[in-house]
């Protein structure tokens, strides 16, 4: 027993002095902004949507990766228009199906470090249980209570099975032709071990 004691102390020192470690994220400072519009962008709607948990990565030269999950039941409309029902239709199941997948969530694979806190992020994002890469820019910026990371991303819906009145889909009226494009505005706050 005392051996595996030693063990797994030598281990944690040799990550700690390697830089090696995880972050968990506050997710109420933490938060998804998302807008999406009809194909014309004639009728706009944002709102936003929630962490339930995540944890940042790093080693030595910095972040490293991260993953996060998102609370699909938190998704609230903001534009103040049609919100109830609005709320209501993205829940159901043509849209994000959050009775059948609560959860949506993002993986980041692959970080390549840029001057000034800018990052190239690719990432693995699941959403309806269906995974797609994405890659997207980030910036990470450094304050005295904590660290912010800081990414905007557009995504095409369809990709993730969410084809409701899609622009590909023949026999949409016009009007009601809703963009496959859903615009996110993410921002990650979290304390730094250091």
């Amino acid at each position: 027993m005392k051996k595996i004691i030693i063990l797994l102390v030598s281990i944690g020192t040799i990550s700690i002095a390697q830089g090696q470690g995880s972050i968990k994220i506050d997710t109420e400072k933490s938060v998804i902004k998302w807008s999406g519009s009809n194909l014309f962008k004639f009728n706009q709607h944002y709102g936003t949507v929630k962490f339930s948990g995540g944890e940042i990565f790093t080693n030595k030269d910095g972040l490293s990766g991260g993953k996060f999950i998102v609370d699909m039941n938190s998704i609230v409309n903001t534009d103040g228009k049609y919100n109830e029902m609005l709320v209501s239709h993205l829940k159901h199941g043509d849209f994000f199906d959050v009775k059948k997948h609560p959860e949506a969530k993002l993986e980041i694979q692959q970080i390549k470090h840029g001057d000034n806190g800018q990052m190239e992020i690719d990432a693995l994002l699941t959403i309806k249980g269906i995974s797609r890469t994405i890659k997207f820019n980030s910036i990470m910026e450094k304050g005295p209570k904590g660290s912010l990371l800081k990414s905007k991303f557009i995504i095409d819906r369809t990709r993730w099975g969410i084809n409701y009145e899609s622009q590909g889909l023949v026999g949409s009226v016009k009007d009601d032709i809703i963009s496959d494009a859903i615009e996110f505005e993410v921002t990650i706050f979290f304390r730094l071990l250091c």
